[in-house]
């Protein structure tokens, strides 16, 4: 389809986005936005905040509230959202669209729009992000390096997962030479945290447990974080994110899961997984989804009743 240059453009991401959901998604505005396109908006479902972490990113006034987009777009593309669901009531609009691209990379993505760009061998949703700039002939400069640069970054757990490839590697690369600083990126996304919130990772892990004999000996390590400890720190609830990657590093267990308040008995679960095992499965089968190395889903009763759930999944791999 041939888009006017004033056409009015939908991109939506998953609610509480992640640097590749934010990344890829506000990159990708910045690129069109470059191709004199002047109808670009942006949004997320409630709780409508950007993480503090990534608050310096380019493109933020692309974004508006999800109550303020337009109703029905003359195109919609979606960015790191395995269903539906978790667009929120984005969904609704996207479907109203004429045409709806899915951009993505989880395997567990469910299918839906009307083209779907689903790599499920992709380190993150900014590598489809950028093949796509590619294709529409957009030239890279430093705020559209930047934002992807956080994405490829973040998925990757800065190039320390297994997704980190030479190809993965090369990108970062290109990134780089169209203006991204890894530094600058790497202490706003990575290396700054309230004194507060140092506390209370303290307080998750005193509370963590590890259990060897998990998952048929492969060991899991786990914890959780209540609504109650981020009142008593004063923290968003973003700032957990991070934690279950430093329960990921117990040299005895494969497995990591962080279980984090929502709402009254609602948690979201994240998983690890160091390569043994498929979380994913374990995730989807909960009612969630994700990677083979990285899952999550949402979980309801007490926290001890969600790991319960956990362990019970992972007794069946």
């Amino acid at each position: 389809m041939v888009l006017p240059r004033d056409a009015s453009i939908l991109l939506s991401c998953h609610v509480n986005p992640d640097g590749d959901a934010l990344g890829s998604m506000l990159g990708f505005g910045l690129g069109l936005r470059s191709l004199g396109f002047t109808g670009v908006r942006a949004s997320f479902p409630e709780p409508y905040a950007v993480a503090e972490p990534f608050q310096f990113l380019p493109g933020l006034d692309l974004l508006l509230p999800p109550e303020l987009v337009p109703h029905r777009p003359d195109l919609a593309v979606s960015f790191d959202a395995a269903s539906p669901g978790r667009l929120g009531t984005l969904t609704d609009v996207s479907a109203a669209a004429p045409a709806w691209i899915v951009l993505d990379h989880h395997v567990s993505n469910t299918g839906f729009g009307t083209l779907r760009l689903v790599e499920p061998g992709a380190a993150a949703t900014s590598v489809v992000a950028i093949r796509l700039l590619d294709e529409l002939g957009v030239v890279l400069d430093e705020d559209m390096a930047t934002c992807l640069y956080v994405a490829l970054a973040t998925d990757t757990g800065s190039f320390r997962f297994d997704a980190t490839t030479g190809e993965v590697l090369a990108l970062a690369a290109r990134l780089v030479e169209a203006g991204a600083q890894p530094a600058q990126i790497a202490r706003h996304v990575f290396d700054t945290r309230p004194f507060a919130a140092i506390k209370l990772l303290a307080t998750v892990l005193d509370r963590a447990e590890l259990d060897p004999a998990a998952a048929g000996g492969r060991g899991l390590v786990c914890s959780y974080a209540t609504g109650g400890d981020l009142n008593r720190f004063g923290q968003p609830a973003h700032v957990l994110e991070s934690f279950v990657d430093v329960l990921r590093t117990a040299s005895e267990a494969d497995i990591a899961c962080l279980v984090k308040p929502i709402a009254e008995g609602e948690w979201a679960v994240s998983m690890r997984s160091k390569g043994a095992t498929d979380v994913a499965a374990v995730a989807i089968a909960l009612g969630g989804g994700g990677h083979r190395l990285a899952a999550g889903f949402t979980g309801y009763g007490t926290a001890s009743q969600v790991l319960d759930a956990v362990r019970l999944e992972l007794s069946r791999g």
